[in-house]
């Protein structure tokens, strides 16, 4: 008898860790998938090192972009922050 409390507080500390811990990295995580999903040619996007660019070229693990230099440079898609508002001409 004296294990029943003990279960029921470990079984709420699991479901309480779960839902302040595992689910909302899980929705982080779905978030970014659907954004690399919706990465088109010319969007405007931020990396994880603050750079701005536009994407030239996206392949299966990496997205080639153009800084404001015109320098194209390959990141993985994994680093793609966010996508900047929509596209708009930011070399020449």
């Amino acid at each position: 008898m004296t294990w029943i409390p003990i279960v029921l507080f470990v079984g709420f500390l699991i479901i309480v860790w779960y839902f302040l811990m595992i689910r909302p990295i899980r929705h982080r995580e779905q978030q970014h998938d659907r954004l690399v999903l919706d990465l088109a040619k010319g969007d405007i996007v931020i990396t994880a090192g603050g750079m701005y660019g536009k994407v030239d070229q996206i392949d299966e693990g990496s997205v080639v972009i153009i800084v404001e230099s015109g320098t194209k440079i390959r990141v993985t898609k994994g680093s793609i922050l966010k996508i900047e508002g929509p596209p708009r001409e930011i070399i020449g």
